[in-house]
């Protein structure tokens, strides 16, 4: 790489920082800080996967992780960790591009999740996700890491409580922080948990920023139903929404909300560690 194409790579870095400590410091980064204080995400000592996809969400984690590790009062460690499942040539690509360009070094590993879930044909996305995740967790505590860090943001959050309740029959959230089940003394964390996803787009574009929209197999090809009919679920939450917010404003924060004002003297039933409770226990 020449003189010039580093200057032009370091200059578009500067310029993205730059705008997340001025433009975007209310909704992005004062919104990052509040998650990872509230919910107590980043603690001294830590070792940090950030876990890259190539999308919008987790580039910008990048970027705030590393503006973090300039202003954080206590030390810790952040590695930028990307996962090839099988991504085209063209993504894979655009990926090292987007990092090059955004000052962000990654580590890249393989693994051949796409070809192993793709003639699934029940859940193929809930398959991936655990496989997904599974990898990142394994590859980031080889690298000496206790946590890894996702981009799911606040949109994320709501639409998956009202999933949760119009298609699963059940009240849940995504967590801001989780201990894995299956990898001792790793965690899982969702620093964006309190960032609007129309901020994250105006971050992208005011930038002028091109990232991976969805590199999975099943919605290039388009070929698999059920597949098709979850994308088709939480566009259709995310409609719904959309709608309810026209005659509500609140209705997202409400939302959000609902979970954290759980009023279990007014729940007939609910699950603790795996078992079943009932009002009728101390009625």
């Amino acid at each position: 790489m020449n003189q010039e194409s580093v200057n032009k790579e370091n200059s578009k870095s500067k310029d993205v920082e730059l705008s997340i400590r001025k433009k975007f410091r209310k909704n992005i980064w004062c919104k990052f800080t509040k998650a990872i204080n509230k919910y107590e995400l980043v603690k001294e000592g830590d070792r940090i996967a950030v876990c890259i996809s190539g999308g919008k969400d987790s580039m910008l984690m990048a970027k705030l992780f590393q503006e973090l590790k300039l202003h954080n009062k206590f030390p810790f460690e952040i590695k930028f960790l990307v996962m090839d499942p099988g991504y085209s040539k063209k993504n894979r690509e655009l990926i090292e591009e987007n990092a090059g360009n955004l000052d962000i070094p990654i580590t890249i590993f393989e693994s051949d999740i796409f070809d192993s879930v793709y003639n699934i044909e029940k859940s193929p996305c809930y398959l991936c996700a655990r496989m997904r995740r599974g990898y990142l967790y394994s590859h980031a505590k080889e690298m000496g890491c206790n946590k890894i860090a996702l981009g799911h943001h606040y949109d994320d959050v709501i639409e998956t409580i009202l999933m949760g309740m119009l298609y699963g029959a059940q009240i849940q959230t995504m967590m801001p922080k989780l201990h894995s089940t299956n990898f001792e003394g790793m965690e899982l964390i969702r620093p964006m948990y309190l960032i609007r996803e129309d901020d994250i787009k105006a971050w992208k574009d005011y930038n002028g920023l091109k990232f991976l929209q969805c590199a999975c197999r099943f919605t290039e090809a388009c070929s698999n139903v059920e597949n098709e009919e979850t994308l088709s679920k939480r566009l259709e939450i995310k409609n719904l929404i959309r709608e309810l917010k026209k005659t509500n404003p609140f209705v997202e924060g409400n939302i959000f909300k609902s979970v954290e004002n759980v009023n279990l003297d007014t729940v007939i039933e609910y699950k603790k560690n795996g078992e079943r409770h009932s009002f009728l226990d101390t009625y």
